[in-house]
């Protein structure tokens, strides 16, 4: 049984909801991971926060970030796939991971994003921020503008690569919504993301996310190691329509990151699900309006109505319509006046604002004097 204000409508029976947006408390499950974070791609729902919010070094896990730039040019035509970049020495000579770039040469974009996210080549991020940028610090100085520009609170570049820098810091959260932006930004250069192996320069190498390669419906984003980081992970996985991003940093060996991610993964699928209430423009109620043409206005949500619930908390669903007062006449279709909250056991609360399906006019002169005249005499209309 559903209640809206006072008066209750049966509406869904057997159908269990969690807050959009916020964290679900019904399910824990401990963690390696030092940082760890998981969230519905869809609701926002967060599903694991271990110091998410914590600065942690995020290793090559800031290429994401490097690739985000890269792709917005490649979708702003300041860049092509077939584009040949130049290689510097200064790539050339650059440690740690590689795709071996050639120096002196010049090598295809697309060549570059898939020696970025597959090989994750530190050489590779710097040839492609020279050649949009003209430098590395003037690509870095894009990256920070960028960060900001997503809403990334707590993370400052101070490289492309990822390398160790002390003034470089992300959050688990601020990855999880820089992976989100990513993957819905540029879906159409989001696939390098799940290629398992690459080779060049007659160099085969494979991907390093240990997810790609079980059936767990994985298909991005970006590993991370150093010493200070520890092993890495921010992940994406897909099952049934249903999208999951997970950001885990601060473990201590490459076995522990493969088996803390497929056991996490697992975990996150089996537990939590997204429900769908409403649609968009379904009539959900109907609301009282005050001197109205009409005494009654079918109101509806802003948007679709799709939570996430952790399956244990079954049964203590509750959808109620508030509204602090009528509305008054006249009500302009779309109007917001009232709002949705939905409640679960061990889940915070959620809330849409409901909104007028259509418009109502305003009573003429007689029919206010009417309806006021009642009110003062029966106390209602």
């Amino acid at each position: 049984m559903v209640l809206f204000g006072r008066r209750k409508i049966s509406l869904f029976v057997g159908l269990w909801i969690a807050l959009a947006g916020a964290s679900l408390n019904a399910a824990t499950i401990d963690t390696k991971a030092r940082n760890a974070f998981i969230v519905d791609f869809d609701t926002g729902a967060a599903i694991l926060d271990k110091n998410a919010d914590e600065p942690m070094p995020p290793a090559s896990m800031s290429k994401i970030m490097t690739a985000y730039l890269v792709y917005e040019a490649l979708k702003k035509g300041k860049l092509s796939l077939e584009d040949m970049l130049p290689v510097s020495e200064k790539a050339w000579r650059t440690g740690g991971s590689k795709m071996f770039v050639p120096y002196p040469g010049r090598v295809k974009v697309e060549d570059l994003i898939r020696g970025m996210i597959v090989q994750s080549g530190n050489d590779a991020c710097i040839v492609l921020a020279e050649g949009l940028a003209g430098s590395e610090e003037a690509f870095v100085e894009q990256m920070n503008e960028k960060a900001k520009e997503l809403g990334l609170a707590n993370s400052h570049f101070t490289n492309v690569s990822g390398l160790p820098d002390s003034d470089e810091h992300m959050t688990a959260r601020d990855l999880a919504t820089l992976a989100r932006r990513l993957i819905t930004d540029f879906p159409e250069y989001y696939h390098y993301d799940a290629e398992k192996d690459f080779t060049f320069n007659k160099i085969r190498q494979g991907n390093r996310n240990p997810l790609l390669y079980k059936d767990l419906g994985a298909d991005g984003l970006k590993t991370g190691h150093t010493e200070e980081a520890g092993y890495c992970l921010t992940a994406s996985a897909i099952r049934d329509g249903r999208r999951i991003i997970m950001v885990l940093g601060g473990m201590d060996k490459a076995a522990t990151r493969a088996q803390e991610s497929e056991r996490l993964l697992e975990w996150a699928f089996r537990e939590f699900g997204d429900y769908r209430l409403f649609k968009k423009g379904d009539v959900i109620d109907q609301a009282d309006v005050w001197l109205g043409s009409d005494p009654k206005v079918p109101v509806t949500t802003t948007k679709d109505v799709v939570v996430t619930l952790p399956r244990a908390a079954r049964r203590s669903m509750k959808v109620v319509a508030h509204y602090d007062r009528p509305a008054r006449a006249p009500v302009a279709q779309g109007t917001v006046v009232g709002k949705l909250v939905i409640t679960a056991d061990g889940v915070d609360p959620a809330e849409f604002p409901l909104a007028a399906v259509q418009s109502v006019q305003q009573l003429g002169p007689l029919g206010r004097v009417a309806v006021a005249a009642g009110y003062l005499i029966w106390g209602n209309r």
